[in-house]
């Protein structure tokens, strides 16, 4: 049995570099796609542009919608095998449909109903879940249970196994960030079911992994093997705001140690090596004073903020939006983004910047100025 074959289709252009219109050219081009072969001279513009063209937009969703279609769900879709998560997906309006926040990156809402448990599995791609309001659930990772409450980041590297409980009366969303689309696009993945039932290893306040690596600034000496991704599962939201409003004291007592004037940024890391806390996904945290604005800045590769409080507004390429708590949006690679806000603004924001410097491809231009 023969394979089935790909078309191939190739359009004649004019302009510099390509050749003049002709049967003969014409004829060429059809062998060429007989046997699946496409002429460099006629796909250049593309497959090397003069700057990163993504197919992504710049997108923003409401938290407002995504938490009223979160609650629906709640209704109509239950959690366990088969579905296995109530995760919805943002999907780019530029990715053709494909359930991808950006080209690398996933983010979605999940949400979990009172005394709930979202069965136990695993998989290769690595993952976070950022809390912006409520708690009352844990997840519990190789048999860690970790709590989970507003303003906590819970990174977790893949192929570990891990699951979630709502033990409290209320109902309970956040966002998951994963590296799905870039796994998937590398052919990578794998993922294995656990058990149907969540470990009952009870709900305490600290993890097992925050009592031996949640001390700021201390690093255990019986644990010395430093790790690809943090084995700290929970970076509390107490520990993050008192860094960025120390760093804005600061500024204000007259030492200049923000990143720009009314700008306090930290980034979550790996204390076995001081490093981004998984291989593939940075994240960080931003506060912006009131009334500051950041200087206009372009990256190579993409990002996903969410508001955590506060609001003001965000230029993105050539979309603008007033954004509020819970609102998520995407920047693509090389689009310009630009944030303002008059009464204070707080943002999350994660990235597929580890993957692009070890590349070697990642740049980085801030205005005025030349290319970092």
């Amino acid at each position: 049995m023969s394979a089935v074959q790909s078309p191939v289709t190739i359009t004649a252009t004019d302009g510099p570099g390509q050749p003049p219109r002709s049967a003969a050219l014409a004829e060429l081009y059809r062998e060429f796609e007989k046997e699946l072969l496409v002429p460099l001279w006629t796909e250049i513009g593309d497959l090397m542009p003069d700057a990163p063209r993504s197919a992504a937009l710049p997108h923003c969703w409401r938290w407002t919608d995504l938490l009223r279609l979160a609650q629906r769900a709640g209704d109509l879709v239950p959690v366990g095998r088969g579905g296995e998560r109530r995760a919805i997906a943002l999907a780019n309006p530029g990715l053709a449909g494909r359930p991808f926040a950006t080209p690398t990156l996933w983010a979605a809402i999940q949400y979990l109903n009172p005394h709930e448990d979202a069965p136990v599995h695993r998989h290769t791609q690595n993952a976070f879940r950022f809390v912006v309001a409520g708690e009352g659930v844990w997840t519990v990772v190789d048999g860690d249970p970790v709590a989970m409450r507003r303003g906590d980041f819970l990174p977790q590297a893949g192929w570990n196994w891990h699951g979630h409980h709502n033990i409290s009366a209320q109902p309970m969303a956040w966002i998951d960030g994963l590296d799905i689309p870039f796994q998937h696009y590398l052919d990578t993945a794998f993922f294995q079911l656990g058990p149907d039932a969540v470990e009952n290893a009870g709900v305490p306040d600290r993890s097992r992994s925050e009592r031996l690596w949640g001390h700021p600034g201390l690093r255990p000496l019986t644990h010395l093997t430093p790790t690809r991704a943090t084995p700290l599962l929970a970076y509390r939201w107490e520990h993050t705001d008192h860094a960025l409003a120390e760093q804005l004291a600061l500024e204000a007592e007259g030492h200049p140690v923000t990143v720009e004037p009314g700008h306090a940024a930290v980034r979550y890391t790996n204390p076995t090596t001081g490093g981004d806390v998984l291989p593939t996904i940075r994240s960080e945290f931003h506060r912006l004073a009131p009334g500051a604005e950041t200087a206009g800045r372009r990256e190579v590769g993409s990002s996903v903020f969410q508001v955590f409080q506060g609001a003001g507004e965000v230029t993105a390429g050539d979309a603008t939006w007033a954004v509020e708590p819970g609102d998520l949006f995407v920047v693509p690679s090389w689009q310009r983004l630009c944030l303002r806000t008059a009464a204070g603004l707080d943002l999350f924001r994660f990235s597929d910047t580890p993957v692009l410097e070890r590349l070697g491809q990642d740049r980085v231009e801030v205005e005025p100025g030349e290319p970092a």
